[in-house]
């Protein structure tokens, strides 16, 4: 049987069409696989908030000082960028399913810091695990995605937030039957979610047509400035309303009267509707575009801080839910505009995301906490949500892409 160079022509061009439908199709196996080690590392990470209410009481800090903490798991993020750019030209970027596991190992040895200063430095491995993490995984679920790119995106953030659902709810009920220093046995969990991603995702293809028209850093970061500039005022606005909810609300409302239980119960409530805003987030702008529902949850959500801080106890709860969906739904948006904006170094841009995103929030949770020590924690929360309306603008100076690649598909 003879080969001829238009049988081997045929056949190449065939398996070009066969991973271009492939890469076009949204594969929900490997997608949903990453989304629940995404739920997995960020069930250890919720841990903190609730734990700083103990780590107050313990060691006498301060609420800056516990603003700080947080902020130590953040700086890592600063080196994202990098990571996202070595993502780009390697093959070994799947190693960073092992994060769960470091990352469930450190959280659950806190108790055992024998001072603030090795607390803080446990804190900063935790943040270094999470940055590559965060840096690289959501960017390969990008590439699973197809054509649906805000639908993953929505997948990648329902499994974050759901982590940060169940790691509140996960700490304070293993509190109650045991001590800071009795649950290092909860990284279990972690440990075999790894070892079941890496093998898993091992053999999956991730690459696709444009990884081969990778840019240099330079010519990237040139290409993004446009992009930056508005989407950093925006995180920048957003974040502090970010930081009131998504860390001083257990302190909040244990100032106000609440017990820890049900103070870690209200941040599970808050991030269990962010779970069902990141679902629809992503997914809908796929269809309405990203600034318009960039906008619509943008503006309800200060309304709803308002109406919260108005009333008490149980009615909170209502406004929890759709505060959490309003707040944390916009995530999956900015994910989608920014990688389809650079699909050609789609980790270096998400990195960069990443960094502005961790970084600014860290300013804001600081911030919050210094005007928490200043004036009190609801009055930080008040200011916050007013620094929200000035958010809006930024989103007009957006990149709009979704609606002309669709029609030009």
């Amino acid at each position: 049987m003879t080969i001829t160079d238009d049988s081997i022509k045929g056949a190449l061009e065939a398996e070009a069409m066969t991973h271009a439908a492939e890469g076009d199709r949204f594969r929900t196996g490997p997608v949903a696989t990453i989304a629940a080690g995404h739920a997995t590392h960020d069930i250890y990470t919720g841990f903190l908030p609730p734990l700083l209410p103990l780590f107050i009481a313990n060691m006498g800090l301060s609420r800056t000082e516990a603003g700080l903490l947080t902020v130590c798991t953040q700086a890592p993020s600063l080196i994202q960028p990098v990571i996202g750019h070595m993502a780009d030209h390697t093959s070994r970027h799947r190693l960073v399913f092992l994060a769960p596991a470091v990352t469930a190992l450190l959280m659950s040895f806190l108790g055992y810091a024998p001072s603030y200063i090795v607390l803080a430095a446990l804190l900063i491995l935790v943040g270094l695990s999470s940055a590559v993490f965060h840096a690289v995984a959501p960017v390969i679920v990008g590439k699973l995605s197809g054509r649906s790119l805000g639908q993953g995106m929505s997948f990648w953030m329902v499994g974050g937030e759901a982590g940060r659902v169940l790691g509140p709810i996960i700490i304070v009920t293993a509190l109650r039957f045991t001590t800071l220093r009795g649950i290092p046995w909860l990284m279990v969990l972690g440990l075999g979610v790894s070892l079941w991603l890496v093998i898993r995702m091992w053999d999956v293809r991730t690459h696709t047509h444009e990884d081969r028209m990778k840019l240099p850093w330079r010519a990237s970061l040139a290409r993004m400035r446009p992009l930056i500039v508005p989407l950093s005022g925006f995180i920048l606005m957003r974040s502090f309303l970010m930081a009131a909810m998504g860390i001083y609300l257990p302190t909040f409302l244990t100032e106000e009267g609440a017990g820890l239980w049900f103070a870690g119960a209200s941040l599970t409530i808050y991030e269990a509707a962010g779970v069902v805003g990141a679902l629809t987030g992503g997914s809908i702008s796929d269809r309405l575009g990203r600034r318009i529902v960039l906008f619509v949850l943008s503006l309800g959500a200060p309304l709803l801080m308002f109406a919260f801080l108005s009333v008490g106890g149980w009615m909170r709860f209502p406004l929890l839910l759709m505060l959490g969906f309003c707040l944390l739904g916009t995530t999956p948006v900015i994910m989608a505009l920014v990688q389809e904006s650079f699909p050609e170094n789609r980790a270096m841009a998400n990195g960069v995301y990443m960094m502005l995103s961790f970084v600014i929030r860290s300013g804001g949770i600081l911030l919050v906490g210094i005007l928490g020590d200043l004036f009190g924690l609801r009055s930080a929360s008040f200011i916050s949500a007013v620094g929200m309306f000035f958010c809006l603008p930024f989103i007009f100076f957006l990149p709009e892409k979704r609606r002309k690649a669709k029609s030009s598909a």
